[in-house]
């Protein structure tokens, strides 16, 4: 009997978390903002994954914006909870999706907003980035769209 409580023992220490694989990154995820407001049905229906080294899925997203065009990158961030160590760029349908492989997204963005869309690439550090593809609802006052975290090294 001790001859198990002692290996028991062992395989309780053995188990234990000692902190050495911890980093300041790994113990504060990337987290934004990407719903405050009702989801249009169009992005609900949407099942596609953005391939990287994570491949995730991509969500809806629906911010309330009161603006008659599309955010600036620096208005993106606040609509988003815009983190200090958060930096955001902006590109094309083109270059985010150049083999096309993204369409049903664009798509679906396309018909919840005003039929243009926009890419913005939001980097946390220097692998993390999550991508919002988002188009203007102005009859709503909001921001539609889809995102998708990625990891690339």
């Amino acid at each position: 009997m001790s001859s198990d409580d002692a290996y028991s023992s062992f395989l309780d220490q053995a188990n234990q978390d000692t902190g050495a694989s911890k980093s300041s990154a790994a113990a504060k995820p990337a987290t934004t903002k990407a719903v405050d407001t009702e989801v249009p049905v169009e992005l609900q229906s949407v099942e596609q994954y953005y391939t990287s080294e994570a491949d995730e899925p991509f969500e809806p997203v629906s911010l309330q914006w009161d603006g008659n065009n599309m955010p600036s990158e620096k208005e993106f961030a606040g609509l988003i909870g815009h983190q200090s160590e958060v930096t955001i760029g902006s590109m094309t349908p083109k270059e985010f999706d150049p083999q096309g492989q993204y369409e049903e997204v664009l798509q679906a963005v396309g018909n919840a907003g005003d039929g243009k869309s926009r890419i913005y690439r939001v980097s946390h550090g220097r692998t993390r980035v999550e991508y919002y593809v988002v188009g203007l609802d102005k009859g709503k006052g909001r921001v539609v769209g889809m995102k998708a975290k990625a990891v690339e090294s």
